[in-house]
């Protein structure tokens, strides 16, 4: 298992950082990473623990189910569709601080197999890879500028 931490100060108060993550199906309108999201769940007007949403990145496609939901504060989901060995869970967790918002985002990912500790540092760079970029989304439309 390996856990990949990114952190980032968002010139915002959480609750507006909070809306957007809690709108959980439009992920691909402030990720660049992201080129499709939509909700999966029947009830989408009512989001929290088990609702899930669709994600196209690049020719992959995930589905993300939400593990935690605890507004405003921490939203964690497990993201399905790698291959079997693969297990990945994100967890977002917002903290005020004068004026601002500490936004952590912890990525778990679990290998499985002879080869999980050769595979845990690829796969570790190119998460760290993407959670910085799913930060700067975040950054970039809470603080008002552009993607």
């Amino acid at each position: 298992m390996v856990e990949i931490r990114r952190t980032r100060t968002v010139a915002a108060q959480p609750q507006p950082i909070w809306d957007v993550l809690a709108d959980f199906g439009a992920i691909s309108s402030w990720a660049d990473n992201v080129d499709h999201s939509c909700l999966l769940s029947p009830e989408a007007d009512d989001i929290g623990v088990g609702t899930t949403r669709r994600v196209q990145v690049g020719r992959n496609t995930l589905v993300e189910r939400i593990t935690v939901f605890t507004p405003p504060s921490t939203l964690a989901y497990d993201v399905e569709g790698f291959p079997g060995w693969l297990r990945v869970n994100n967890r977002w967790t917002l903290t005020p601080s004068a004026g601002a918002t500490v936004v952590v985002l912890v990525s778990t990912v679990t290998i499985a197999g002879p080869l999980g500790r050769i595979v845990e540092h690829i796969v570790a760079r190119v998460s760290a890879k993407m959670l910085d970029e799913l930060l700067t989304g975040l950054a970039n439309r809470t603080e008002g500028r552009s993607a």
